[in-house]
This record gives C-alpha cells, structure tokens and sequence, in this order.
C-alpha cells in the first residue's frame, strides 16, 4: 500500500494561473462571483410584470445575498420606471378619509413648497385685508342697509299697533311683545279687568291681527337676514378672491397636467371663504400642535404631507433592517394638547412600503416573521396591491379610539427576502399563500468550480472586496494564498468557497498586519499572518483538549501494537473552529450468539447514525463469516474516555477494524489512525472533516513523544480530493516523516493495520490460512466443532431426546 504523494496532499494554486502582479491590475467585478443560477432568478423576477413574482433568497448566512441584490439592482433597473411622490392632503368634505395625490418624482416637495408660501401670504395679507377701511366700509355698509329694512319693516308694523292703542316692543333679538295701551301706559291686570268684555274682546283681536303680521314681518326679517350672509359671504369671497385668486389660477396653471392637483386647489379656493376665521383669530391650538408635531406654525387645514418625495427619477431601492408593524406599513401619529388626544392627516407617517412603492424592498425573511401582524399585512398588501395605513391598536384592541382612514396607495413593489433554507421549507410547508407570492426562489451557491478561468473570476473578485472595503491592494501571491484558503474552506481541491463574508474578514484581517508592518501591499506573508491569528484566537478549548493528550489524562497510543484498539478520528465544533482529536476505539469478543454490542447505544451516548453504521458492521461480519453456520463469537465495542454523546459512521472502518482484531487475536499498528464509513460490502465510503482528521492524529504523535516516521493517517480513497492540508503536516509528508493513505475497501485497511493481507475468498468460501480472515475462519471452525462435540456428548448421555 503507498502513501499519497505530496500534489494530492494539497492542491496549491500556480502563479502561472494568475497573470498579474497586483489586484491594482484587475477590473473589479461588478457581480458576485459563481452565483449564475441565483442571478439568473432575480434577473426573471424583477423582469416579470405580473405580481406573485417576488424573490424569496436562499443560502446561508455570509454568501452576499444582499450584495449582490443591491448590485444587481444598480446596474440592472429599468431607468425608464417612473417613480412618484405620495401626498395627503385634507379631504375638506369627509375629513376623517384624508385624500391622497400621485404626482411625478419630485413635484410632491414643490407643491408643499408652493402651499406653504401661498399660506403664509394669507396669514398675513388675510387679516390686513379684512381689518382695512374700505372693506369695514362696505361691510357696515352692507349690515346698515340690512339693520335700516329690519327697522323699517318693524316700525310699520308698531304704527298700526299705536293706531289700535296696542305697543310693540322689543325684548331680546328675537323676542317681541304686543302690549294693550290704557293712554300713554301698558294695562294692568286691574285696569285690563274692568274694560268691558266688548272692549276686551276687541283688544284680543286686535292683537291676534297684529301677531299675524308680525309673524310675516319676522319671516321677512329672517329671509334678509340670510341674504345678509350671503351678501357677506359673497363680499367676503370677492375680497378673498382679490387677495387670493390669482396666486391660485397660477397654481392651477402650473399644475395644469395633474387633474387631481387642480381638483384639491379649486377645494382649497373654495374651503379658504367657508374657514376665514381660522385666519382672524390668533388660534392658540393650532400653534401648540404644530409645535408639537414639529411642524411649520401654517393652517393644518391647508397644508400638503409629503409622504414619499423621491428626488430622481430614480426606481427606489429600500431595505429595510427592523421590519415592525408601522416601519413597515406606515402609521398616524397622535398629539395631546390639554389633556386632548389629537391628530389629523398632516400626521401620518409613511413605511418601507411607501417608500420602496414602484421599485424594490429588501427583507430578512426570519425578522419578518418574528414581529407580530407584520406576515400577514404583508401578504395582504401584495395580495390586494394596495397599501391601507391602520392603526395597529385598533386591530389589537377593541376600543375604538377617534383615527382617521386614509385613502389606500396603490401598491407596486417587489419583495425580495433573505433566508436560509430552514426558514424556506416551513414557509412552504405551512403556509399555503406563500408559493403564490414568493413564486422565485434564488438558491445561492456554498462553492464554485475551480478551474483556471474560475481562479482568475476570483482573484477579481478579491479585488472588488479590496476596492468595496477601501483595503490594501494585493499580490499576486496574496491572491494565490486565498485561493488555496478558499478550496480549504470548500473542503475540496477543486472548488472555492463562495463564503464572501469570510473572504472579506480574511482580507481585512491581512490588511491590518500589512499596515502594521508599514507595508503597501497585502502579501502572502501577511494572509498567513491573519490565518494564523484568528485560528489562535479560537484555539483555547483545542489546546485543552492537546494538554490533557500531553500529560496523559486521555490514553492515546501512536507507537506500537495492541489487540482489538484502533486509533479512531473525530472533528470538534467550537463555534466555527473545528478541529480533530485522536479517539481510542476498543473491541473485545466472547462466547455467544455472534451479535456485536454497541455500548454507545445501549447507553444512549449514540445517536441514530452511529447506531445505523454499528449494524452494518454486524452485517458484514455475519456475511464473511456466518453465511451457513452461526457465529459463536459475540463482541462489544465503545469509544473510550467519551463521556458525552457520539454520532456520525464516520469511525465504522475504525470499529470495524478493531472488531476483526478482537476475533483474530491480531494486533493493531497504533502508529495509523483510521477514518471512513463502511457498507454492508465493505466499501470504503467518504466522510466529512478529513483536513482536521488527519491534522489532530498528526498534532497527537508530536505530543506523545514527537514523529518516528511510520506514522500516518488511513482515509477512504474518495475523500483524496478534499485534503488541503496544513504546511506543516505536508512539510512533514515531504520528508518522509508522515503519510497518508487511501483505502477503498476493508481488506485494504485491515493489511495496512494488522500488518497481513486480510485474504480473498476461494469459490468454496475459503481464506488462506495466514491471511487474517483465515484466522477468525479457523477460530469459528474450532468452536463449531467444540459445539458439535459437546452436542453429541449431551445427545450419548441423554437418549431420551430422541
């Protein structure tokens, strides 16, 4: 058996590949790199005219899902979109249904403009002008004209009164009383009393008469009255009219291409004649809410919320980090003034939503979900294209607190969430509106390909981070180092992770130790430097694990040899540092019904995996060696010193190895160590961490006593393309120090461990006496025979049982 020649022990990347001397040389790229499937998607997606076609991102965490969304967006966005401003303006005939006006980008901060200034004319010119002489004039005049026909009309009536010895006076406006006339005095109730029924009787009708035409006086005097407002009214209006009208015709006429702009100016003009007191009297609330609500001291009434004012024609991109409920949808604020709750359309607030209306809105899927009524009002928004400002505490609560209703926005926008693939399936699974709305999925890539052209895509890609983040520019080495980083990361020769978030933390970190040492450009020496630092930083529980190997505590052997005791392998997590440690598997067997205990299990130490690779050990064994007898040889197995729980069959080969020590009574090299799952046809399979596996054997034998020269590590010959080892392990592979081995079956890992050929059966089932599973074939042998005998022997004493 050879060991792996240095090239396959790690795949470094040739300077050759990379034909420049700096990233300064390169053109950074514009797209993420290797992300073809996912872009393809999102450029489908945003291309779709139809609503349901929102983009749900799939991929880890650090891929640069957002990165290359925003990216993809700057560069790729139909310019041609037009984007509008959303106002809200008073709806002077339903106040509680503010109305709501769409105007083209950028004309929403000049009609407030254009409002405001109109305003804050009227507020002072208004008062000036109804408090001038020529208007008091023809205003009294006009009130002395009315007063005179109300007189006139009074008088007439009181002549006929005095005529028929009756007085007419007036009490209150409005109250007036007939009185009988005795002479110059009103009757009393004495002298009333002693006229003569005839002459009381005559006064009575007399009155009577006289009520009715007073009656008509006053319906006269009620109809004057009302022409008296309305002769007001039209005086007020025409006075209005001189200050305000034309300023409001150039309005119109500036806004002449927006029909609903035009329809709210003529409101105005004629809601300004209704609301003049507003302007007269020096109005103490209106001031304390417009302080409050940090606004400009001009009429509420008349003023234009700016909800969305975009300031190009630009389509809008948002993202929105803290989806709640009102960042979300919007929300009408409240001021109190006086103990009095208060608030109108000049209050309400616009959302992501408004915001990112006509173009894109950019979410994390998880804190969507997380805040309350958010999921549903999100799909109900996109469900009915409409945007509804409601308060939230009146879909929670059942009070119904004074709000207003604003007119719906009509909504156009494309959602596109982040989230990982967890989150993705549940959202498929349980809620069935979800694939209606999300119809797009962008699954973004773990890795790329590694090919000549692909490493140079990525040198570029390096550069784009170096320019992005404001870094030093690298070399070509530099370049080369991160390269062969990233196929580390990737767990393969021949593919480069598409982590971004790594690659960026790498750069930033080499970057720090370049201009620590004053250099100008990020070398190779200073990305070892970074590597080297962060795998430090995270090393304490490691370097816990390699004292207690150091002083003894946990029992590893790596020279020798020793019947049924394997050297296993296994990979540790420690909050992204993962690394491997040496692990004793032991096997013993006995006397019984050929069945193999696994003490990780009956323990509930193992997990289903583990258990799962367990049996098919069983199974092998009873397939080589139990085919038409049984097999009188039971074993047990366990990982010892492990005191918390196993899984994984990534140590079956190892199990398995130490087992068919156990049943031949040969002894294992403890110089190797063993890693690889097994099937039931005792083919080697791959398994994962494979760069740490052999790195924690390798950082074993230094502690225990430091290399021999005939240690090494057994793989499964399919896991050759993941190794990217470490300098040092392959520093020491290169002077003949340490090896390692594929193995694609048993046989193989068992010749390698047990130092003899494990043997190949004949066409009668047959090993070769010294092969070693002649050995266990012959130990079987011997026991079925001493079975048999006893049997016979049992049988001769006892005849009864036949």
């Amino acid at each position: 058996m050879k060991s792996l020649p240095l090239h396959q022990l790690y795949k470094a990347c040739v300077l050759k590949d990379l034909p420049f001397k700096t990233t300064r040389q390169l053109e950074p790229l514009a797209e993420i790199v290797g992300q073809n499937r996912a872009q393809e998607a999102v450029r489908f997606a945003l291309a779709m005219p139809h609503g349901g076609y929102n983009v749900y991102a799939v991929g880890r965490n650090g891929l640069g899902k957002r990165t290359m969304m925003l990216r993809y967006l700057e560069h790729h966005v139909d310019t041609e979109q037009q984007s509008h401003d959303w106002c809200y303006v008073a709806n002077f005939d339903e106040p509680r249904n503010p109305r709501l006006l769409q105007l083209p980008a950028g004309m929403g901060t000049q009609l407030k403009q254009d409002m405001d200034k109109l305003m804050s004319r009227l507020v002072k010119v208004i008062p000036q002008t109804f408090d001038s002489d020529s208007f008091l004039e023809r205003s009294e005049h006009l009130k002395n004209e009315y007063g005179k026909k109300q007189e006139d009309e009074l008088e007439k009536v009181a002549k006929q009164a005095r005529r028929k010895k009756v007085s007419l006076t007036v009490t209150t406006p409005g109250g007036y009383r007939l009185v009988a006339m005795n002479g110059d005095e009103p009757h009393t109730v004495e002298s009333f009393q002693a006229l003569t029924d005839e002459q009381r009787d005559k006064f009575e009708d007399t009155i009577n008469a006289l009520e009715k035409k007073l009656r008509q006086a006053l319906r006269k005097l009620a109809d004057w009255e009302q022409e008296y407002a309305e002769k007001q009214q039209a005086l007020n209006q025409e006075t209005l009219e001189g200050i305000s009208g034309h300023q409001i015709d150039e309005l119109v006429k500036r806004y002449n291409d927006q029909p609903d702009v035009v329809s709210y100016l003529e409101a105005v003009r004629k809601d300004l004649v209704d609301n003049l007191d507003i302007f007269l009297e020096d109005d103490e609330e209106q001031a304390a809410i417009a302080y409050a609500s940090l606004d400009k001291k001009t009429p509420r009434r008349y003023v234009i919320n700016v909800l969305v004012h975009q300031k190009t024609n630009e389509v809008p991109v948002v993202v929105e980090d803290n989806p709640t409920y009102h960042n979300l949808f919007g929300y009408v604020e409240n001021v109190t003034f006086k103990g009095t709750v208060f608030t109108d359309f000049s209050l309400i607030r616009p959302g992501s939503l408004h915001k990112a209306n006509g173009g894109y809105l950019l979410m994390d899927a998880i804190k969507v979900l997380e805040q309350p009524f958010v999921w549903d009002g999100l799909k109900r928004a996109l469900r009915s294209r409409t945007l509804q400002i409601n308060s939230l505490e009146r879909e929670l609560t059942l009070s119904g607190t004074i709000s207003i209703e604003p007119e719906a926005v009509p909504l156009d926008v494309k959602i596109v969430l982040f989230g990982d693939r967890e989150t993705w399936m549940l959202l498929q699974e349980y809620d069935s509106e979800f694939a209606e709305l999300f119809r797009v999925t962008a699954d973004f890539e773990n890795e790329m390909y590694r090919t000549e052209e692909s490493q140079l895509l990525y040198a570029k890609f390096i550069a784009s981070l170096v320019v992005e983040k404001k870094l030093l520019h690298c070399t070509n080495k530099a370049v080369a180092r991160i390269i062969e980083h990233s196929a580390r990361m990737a767990e393969h020769q021949n593919r480069l992770s598409l982590h971004a978030a790594d690659i960026a933390n790498i750069l930033r970190e080499s970057d720090f130790w370049a201009r620590q040492a004053g250099a100008k450009l990020i070398s190779e020496v200073h990305v070892e430097r970074a590597l080297e630092s962060a795998r430090y930083r995270s090393s304490r529980i490691r370097d816990h694990f390699y004292d207690s190997v150091r002083d003894g505590s946990t029992l590893v052997t790596t020279t020798g040899t020793c019947v049924g005791q394997v050297n296993a392998l296994s990979v540790l997590s420690t909050g992204g540092f993962e690394f491997g440690l040496s692990n004793r598997v032991t096997a013993t067997c006995y006397y019984g019904d050929g069945g193999v205990m696994d003490i990780e299990r009956d323990v509930k130490l193992g997990g289903n995996i583990h258990s799962k690779g367990v049996m098919i050990l069983s199974s092998w064994l009873a397939s080589h060696f139990a085919v038409n007898d049984p097999m009188h040889l039971s074993a047990s197995l366990t990982f010892e010193q492990n005191y918390g729980e196993v899984d994984g069959d990534s140590a079956s080969l190892a199990e398995l190895c130490a087992l068919i020590s156990a049943l031949s009574g040969i002894p294992v090299r403890q110089d190797l160590a063993i890693t690889g799952s097994v099937n039931q046809f005792g083919e080697v399979q791959p398994i994962g961490g494979v760069n740490e596996k052999v790195e924690g054997f390798y950082a074993t034998c230094e502690l225990k006593g430091g290399l021999t020269g005939s240690q090494g590590v057994i793989i499964p010959v399919t896991n050759v393309q993941n190794l990217m080892l470490d300098s040092e392990v392959v520093t020491a592979s290169k002077a003949g120090k340490f090896a390692v081995y594929p193995v694609a079956r048993v046989e193989e890992a068992i010749t390698l461990l047990l130092g003899k050929p494990a043997g190949k059966a004949d066409d009668k089932g047959r090993y070769p006496k010294q092969s070693v599973f002649g050995i266990i074939q012959q130990r079987l042998e011997k026991m079925r025979e001493h079975e048999r005998q006893e049997h016979a022997r049992d049988d001769h004493k006892d005849p009864s049982i036949h």
